[in-house]
């Protein structure tokens, strides 16, 4: 682990590389100053000796949907994995908060239990159980979320395929069943990780449309999306990162209008 001088210097050198480039974080909105649903202050997070999350502060309003965005490597996933208490990257600092509750001071499976729901970018399908199988497994303790026929209706191919092996569907169907999976539960903060990633164009406008379908409900959500423009089109706002930290906290039609801004920290 770093010591406090090398990260002082870390975070300086961070400061100073930032005060090279345009400013476009006129509009944040931090923890700190604004109430939210859910909110991040000051996360600080390391793989091994790597300092990966780097001061990360951000809010969330209820109903809201945040694009987390950034090029390869800027600390997306890295980002999420730190919210949901994964355990790798270690969180060395900050804070965690959702409606009043304290994530921070929770385990993974605490942080769960309290709302949180992650659906990871790997999917993690169970293998050897169907689709259903699948489903019922993740009600099997308190709190339950969405009922299985409703989740049949938002996802009409996985009640066509409820007795398939869930790890024999195609990688679309797999990401339908990750959402579903985190919808059985009775979450308060829906997390995606990388959604899109790998689908055929038709697939991603299919699980685009079941992602509207979600946010008409009201489900907070904060989506990690290399597809950034897909992301934006869908999100209410917009945090940018750059090498571990924030450089843009604004609205999505922000970002979506400026073109310096996408071509500075996400190549389009």
């Amino acid at each position: 682990m770093a010591n406090d001088s090398n990260l002082l210097d870390k975070s300086a050198d961070n400061a100073n590389a930032l005060n090279e480039r345009p400013d476009f974080s006129a509009h944040a909105n931090k923890a700190t100053t604004a109430p939210a649903y859910f909110s991040v202050y000051d996360m600080h997070a390391y793989y091994g000796e790597s300092y990966i999350v780097q001061g990360v502060s951000f809010t969330v309003h209820e109903g809201e949907i945040l694009a987390l965005l950034g090029r390869n490597g800027a600390g997306k996933t890295s980002t999420l994995r730190s919210i949901a208490r994964i355990g790798d990257p270690e969180v060395t600092h900050g804070e965690i908060w959702l409606d009043h509750q304290p994530l921070h001071t929770m385990s993974s499976h605490e942080a769960a239990q309290s709302g949180l729901g992650l659906v990871p970018e790997d999917r993690r399908i169970i293998q050897g159980l169907t689709v259903e199988e699948n489903l019922k497994l993740a009600q099997i303790a308190p709190p339950i979320g969405w009922s299985i026929d409703r989740i049949y209706d938002l996802f009409p191919r996985l009640g066509e395929r409820r007795n398939q092996e869930g790890t024999t569907l195609s990688g679309g169907e797999q990401q339908m069943l990750s959402i579903a999976r985190a919808l059985a539960r009775d979450i308060k903060v829906l997390l995606l990780d990388e959604p899109y990633e790998g689908l055929a164009p038709v697939i991603v406008d299919e699980i685009e449309k079941t992602l509207t379908h979600i946010k008409e409900q009201g489900m907070t959500t904060v989506i990690v999306e290399q597809n950034a423009v897909r992301a934006l089109q869908l999100a209410d706002r917009a945090v940018i990162l750059d090498t571990g930290t924030i450089v843009f906290d604004g609205t999505a039609e922000e970002v979506l209008d400026n073109e310096a801004l996408r071509a500075e920290y996400l190549a389009i």
